[in-house]
């Protein structure tokens, strides 16, 4: 059956506020997650890439958006739809991959694969397989800067079936109660694995769900990037000044299946080609060309600059080693000579 309850928002079209730059920025970035994602899933088919996966095609404007609107030393956690995070957040995609063929250079050290990413230098917290489990964590990572007195702030992602989950309110509390530093940004791209959002719940506004707790809270069109950066700016502000969080619906849509191993066979293809027809990617490439701020050498420089750190990222991949055995003990406490008695 189409799912006509959360439709994106069609946003009106108003004069550009952002700069050449930020445009390019956007493009490269989101062009680049988007490449990055088909080719995992090509290496997936083949079996290069092992376990679940999920990809993000199709909602890279949540995290083009969200990133140009905040700083160095903020953070982001979110659930296992985890692979353009970190790059956005400046990790190069080589490390990405190698995690996902489980070998030792990857960001988790080759034991967290594709739903488990994570990496402390560039503040990217998980990459979490429990759903809705990274909820409180979110929470939890925005009362560590508000007791360090740090005006960082922490972007919280979770799909739209995570709010079933209990965790959510109980973390909505203590964010207001605290006024914690923390934007919960909803990935709502409609189905919570296979289950559209109408099915699960009374409450299709999913925004509303902060309501209850007097938490800021609105819907966003997570298919235009402008929108997504101005809705995380206006909460990043709020949450520097210490007035505590804010809960973002971003409205988007996910072209592929709930993992590689979904045929989506729940929604129409109409549907779907509705959902390409506002693409993100798309509609910030005709505001590049409707400004002239690029040619189309420009174009095939940015594409050749893709494609070549890809191909880079998938032979570091097949160039690294796998890890060793003695790494099953490690990494598992934090004391490393914890003692570990076999009877």
């Amino acid at each position: 059956m189409e799912n006509t309850v959360n439709k994106p928002i069609k946003t009106a079209k108003t004069k550009t506020a952002f700069s050449k730059e930020t445009y390019l920025n956007w493009y490269e970035g989101m062009l680049l997650n988007r490449k990055f994602e088909e080719k995992t899933g090509q290496l997936y088919i083949q079996q290069k890439i092992r376990g679940f996966c999920h990809l993000y095609i199709g909602q890279e404007a949540l995290v083009a958006g969200a990133t140009s609107a905040t700083k160095k030393g903020d953070k982001v956690i979110t659930a296992y739809r985890d692979h353009v995070h970190p790059i956005a957040l400046g990790m190069h995609p080589k490390y990405i991959m190698a995690e996902m063929f489980a070998k030792a250079t990857g960001c988790s050290k080759g034991k967290g694969g594709s739903m488990h990413m994570f990496s402390k230098e560039f503040n990217f917290y998980g990459g979490h397989g429990i759903v809705g489990g990274q909820i409180p964590l979110g929470a939890g990572i925005a009362f560590a800067d508000k007791f360090k007195g740090n005006d960082n702030v922490t972007l919280c992602y979770m799909g739209d079936g995570a709010v079933r989950q209990g965790a959510l309110h109980e973390a909505f509390n203590m964010a207001m109660t605290w006024k914690l530093p923390v934007i919960f940004i909803i990935e709502n791209n409609n189905y919570a694995m296979g289950t559209s959002v109408e099915r699960t719940s009374n409450v299709t506004e999913l925004w509303k769900l902060g309501l209850g707790f007097e938490m800021p809270s609105k819907a966003v069109d997570g298919m235009t990037v402008e929108t997504v950066h101005e809705a995380v700016a206006e909460a990043v502000v709020r949450a520097r000044k210490g007035d505590g969080p804010t809960l973002l619906e971003m409205k988007t849509y996910r072209y592929r299946g709930h993992s590689m191993s979904d045929p989506a066979s729940y929604r129409s293809k109409d549907e779907v080609e509705d959902y390409k027809t506002q693409d993100p990617i798309v509609k910030v490439l005709a505001t590049l060309k409707e400004n002239k701020w690029v040619t189309d050498k420009d174009l095939e420089t940015i594409d050749a600059r893709i494609k070549a750190t890809i191909d880079e990222a998938v032979q570091f991949a097949e160039d690294s080693p796998y890890p060793t055995p003695d790494e099953l003990y490690k990494d598992v406490y934090t004391q490393e000579d914890y003692p570990y008695i076999i009877e």
